[in-house]
Formats: structure tokens, sequence, C-alpha cells
């Protein structure tokens, strides 16, 4: 039993067979998948929710993405209050910086980034955090503006920033990169990241692990990631998938039982 903690089930990519990927991913043994809300920005901001209301094993975050945010208007965090409130939300994000493209300015992504961890915190929601080429500004604004759980995305940081990140009290989610052959310094991590802080996720439909790397990525392809995982951490993938799926039903509020 798996669970996949990040995807992106509403991807237009998965349009026209997510009843197929769906099925794919049970045969493969993930059970359960967390998709992410922030689909292509406001002012539609529950796609994720809709998913999760339609499938039992889904469930959902909202949030606003960092590439979004100069889209961000007060009715947006008006609509991201009601929405936690959902029986099926269980996280907030993902949100964050994200200085490699910049596609929002970066001083408005940090207002935003900061306004929705406040918002996170009174629905006492994990988040789940989006950083690239923003590792020290991130860091800076969790330490200020952040107290509650939450989950480094994607983590594709050295053995110094995972430190960093464990210390805040984050939990860090190995996908895809862990079995690129340049991806040591991640596999580094890995294997330094104690067990009760460990998840692993797909961020599909990006990020296809070895030996799908370059097709688009699905729950199912997590398996993968998994026997790499097992691989650097010296045990069973059955040991990986006991692990991860244990630390998510800790992690997530009790409504997702």
């Amino acid at each position: 039993m798996l669970v996949d903690s990040h995807c992106h089930l509403d991807d237009k990519r998965f349009t026209e067979d997510l009843d197929a990927v769906l099925d794919r991913a049970a045969a493969a043994g993930v059970t359960r998948i967390l998709t992410i809300g922030t689909g292509d920005g406001p002012p539609e901001i529950d796609r994720a929710v809709r998913l999760a209301e339609r499938y039992p094993q889904v469930f959902a975050s909202v949030g606003v993405h960092p590439h979004d945010a100069a889209k961000v208007t007060p009715q947006t965090y008006d609509d991201l209050r009601a929405l936690v409130a959902h029986a099926k939300v269980i996280a907030f994000g993902e949100i964050g910086l994200d200085y490699h493209y910049d596609f929002s300015p970066r001083e408005v992504q940090r207002e935003v980034f900061i306004e929705q961890l406040r918002i996170a915190q009174a629905a006492n929601l994990p988040v789940t955090i989006h950083t690239r080429e923003a590792w020290d500004d991130t860091m800076s604004i969790l330490r200020e503006h952040h107290s509650g759980s939450g989950v480094m995305h994607c983590f594709t940081g050295d053995p110094a920033q995972a430190r960093e990140a464990l210390a805040l009290g984050f939990h860090l989610s190995y996908g895809g990169v862990l079995t690129f052959r340049t991806a040591e310094n991640v596999r580094d991590s890995a294997r330094i990241t104690p067990a009760d802080r460990l998840l692993i996720e797909t961020d599909a439909p990006y990020l296809a692990p070895i030996p799908h790397r370059g097709k688009r990525n699905e729950p199912a392809m997590m398996i993968e990631t998994a026997r790499k995982l097992a691989e650097v951490r010296e045990t069973t993938v059955e040991g990986i998938a006991g692990l991860t799926t244990a630390n998510f039903d800790r992690l997530f509020p009790d409504k997702l039982h």
C-alpha cells in the first residue's frame, strides 16, 4: 500500500484517461492520492476539491502556486478560507517561492506566501512547500511565519538543506528525481532523513522516474521511486510503503480517515 503524497490529477494531460490512470495506480498498490489544488491559479482554485469529491481514494489540497501569485485578489483569500473547511481538503499548497521562472514578481510571491501560511495555520492544515532557487528566502519566511506541520515537496536539496528543513519540523517528500543518475545529493539526503519524516510522491504529470523519464508521469510509476528509496535506505519496498503510508496518516488531519 503506497500513498502518492503530491500529484496534479487536474492537469489537462489527464483529462482523457483519468479513470484508467487511477485504475493503474490501484493495480500498482497506490491506494490513496493527494491531488494538489493550485491548478492554473485564481480565480478557479477548487479543481482538486471537485476531483476528490468524485473519487474516494483521492484527497485534495488548496492554495495558490507562486507562479500565480500575481493573480491573487482579496476574493482569492476568502475563497481559500471557505475551501479549507471541505471534508476532503487535508493540506494547504503547494505554496512557496519560485525564483527560477519569476512568473510573478518576487515581492508579490513573498506576500502571497506569508498570507497563505496564515490561512493554513488558522485552519490547522499542514502546508506543502514549493521552493526553487529561493531556499534562503523560503526558510526565512517559514521561520518567521509558520509554526505548524508541513512537507517540503519534491525535495531535491543536499543534506545540509535537509537538516535545515527537518529542524523546522518538516517532512521531506521524494519523487522521481531520486532515481536520476545525477541526483546523488538527493539520495544522500534521503539516507539521512529520519524514518518518521519520510514521504514519497510523483508530482505527476511531471518528473517521471527512470525508466519512464520523458513520459507523462502518473501515480502508478511511483513504485520506481519506492524501489530506489528502498535501495538507498537498505530496506525493502514493502518497508518503504509501510513507513511512508504511516507517516502520511500521522501528518494529515483526522478527516483523512
